[in-house]
């Protein structure tokens, strides 16, 4: 995927997607409830190319035998690994990711890593950067089912100071949740989430857009579902203006191999 494609579909899904969300004047969240805490624990790495082929070995092998069990007996109910498809100097190569809806949930499956050995392994001592957050949302869905070879799309935003205390509650009840519902519910989409950091390792102003699609022509389904969101209301780009600092996110685009209970 070369720069400009993704520069250009980053502005648009981008500038689009959150854009439409902030004329919240009028908008109807009685049917948009929050869930219960959904937390997202992910872990990025760093690795030489030249071992790219065994970390997709690790990842079909070594870390199904702890994350499938801990799927089926409900401790898990969701995990999955990433390859980036756009890299960047500074940037991760891979991650792997786990949900549950608790913090018990996540601990017990990182003690079951630590306790195989798993952080002291060749490849994972390998890389060049590893670094991890813990999410959390309160807006979410997916599809139950595996994915092998998806495509997923990170944005990542940043409130303004003068931002309402409750702005990502207010985006998501107004325009995410009905949006990515009827994604979902079409097929375009199997599973999006609406994140904070609760590592506070990045800006607390900072909140995370997640969509997983099955196939990449879904991106142009998504693209059409947020132009033609925005063609029916020409205030929605000056007000989400008025509550970002960057209309333009930074976009993260991988790989994906999922699966949800």
């Amino acid at each position: 995927m070369n720069r400009s494609v993704c520069r250009v579909m980053g502005g648009v899904a981008g500038l689009a997607l959150l854009g439409m969300t902030a004329t919240l004047a009028g908008a109807q969240t009685d049917d948009v409830k929050e869930k219960p805490r959904l937390y997202r624990y992910e872990s990025y790495w760093t690795f030489p190319r030249a071992h790219w082929g065994e970390v997709d070995k690790n990842n079909a092998t070594v870390n199904q035998k702890i994350l499938a069990p801990a799927l089926a007996d409900g401790t898990l109910i969701g995990y999955g690994d990433e390859e980036n498809l756009v890299h960047s100097a500074e940037g991760f190569t891979h991650d792997n990711w786990l949900q549950a809806n608790s913090w018990a949930g996540v601990l017990k499956v990182l003690e079951t890593f630590h306790k195989g050995g798993g952080p002291s392994s060749p490849l994972l001592v390998s890389s060049t950067q590893h670094w991890d957050h813990v999410f959390v949302s309160r807006f979410y869905n997916w599809k139950a089912g595996s994915w092998k070879g998806a495509y997923g799309y990170t944005a990542t935003y940043r409130l303004k100071p003068d931002a309402p205390d409750d702005a990502v509650r207010m985006l998501s009840q107004s325009w995410f949740v009905p949006l990515f519902e009827k994604l979902l519910a079409d097929g375009p989409i199997v599973e999006y989430e609406i994140d904070l950091d609760t590592s506070h390792t990045e800006s607390p102003d900072q909140f995370f857009v997640y969509f997983l699609m099955p196939s990449a022509d879904g991106l142009d389904k998504v693209i059409a579902a947020i132009r033609a969101g925005v063609g029916k209301n020409p205030m929605i780009g000056p007000a989400f203006a008025s509550m970002v600092v960057n209309v333009n996110p930074h976009a993260d685009w991988v790989r994906v191999n999922a699966t949800y209970k």
